[in-house]
C-alpha cells in the first residue's frame, strides 16, 4: 500500500450556529489541510498519483472555501461547517473527481490553528 500526502491551506470566516461559546460569533480561520490518498499499485510511471493532479482536484475544492464566509454556502446549510464537517466535505468532494478507482481518500484532517485540528476517515 502506498499513500500519498498534500498539505494546503485556505481562509475563511464563518458563525458556528447552535453553540455555546465564542465561536457563534463572527471569525475566522486559516485552515490547514492535509490531504491523504492511497493505492496498492503504481501506474506505468512508477506513481499511485501525480501529485500535479492531486492538488489540481483539490484546489478545485478550496476555490469554493476560500475566503467565503462559510455560513452562507449551500454546502453548509443543513449542518455546521466545523473543522470535522470540512475535513468530510473535501474527501466527499475529492472521491468523485478522482477518477481511478483503485485510488482512495485515506483521510483529510482540517487543522483549525496551530494546535487543533479533526480528522475525517471516510
Amino acid at each position: 500500500m502506498f499513500e500519498l500526502k498534500i498539505v494546503t491551506s485556505f481562509s475563511a470566516a464563518h458563525q458556528l450556529r447552535e453553540f455555546q461559546g465564542a465561536c457563534e460569533q463572527l471569525h475566522g480561520h486559516n485552515w490547514k489541510l492535509e490531504v491523504y490518498v492511497a493505492g496498492e499499485d503504481l501506474n506505468k510511471v512508477g506513481v499511485v498519483l501525480d501529485f500535479k493532479i492531486l492538488k489540481g482536484h483539490v484546489k478545485e475544492i478550496l476555490d469554493t472555501l476560500d475566503h467565503k464566509f462559510l455560513n452562507e454556502l449551500p454546502t453548509f446549510k443543513d449542518h455546521n461547517h466545523s473543522s470535522e464537517n470540512i475535513a468530510r466535505y473535501v474527501a466527499q468532494e475529492l472521491a468523485q473527481r478522482l477518477e481511478d478507482p483503485q485510488i482512495k481518500i485515506s483521510r483529510v484532517t482540517a487543522w483549525e490553528s496551530e494546535n487543533a485540528c479533526a480528522t475525517y476517515y471516510p
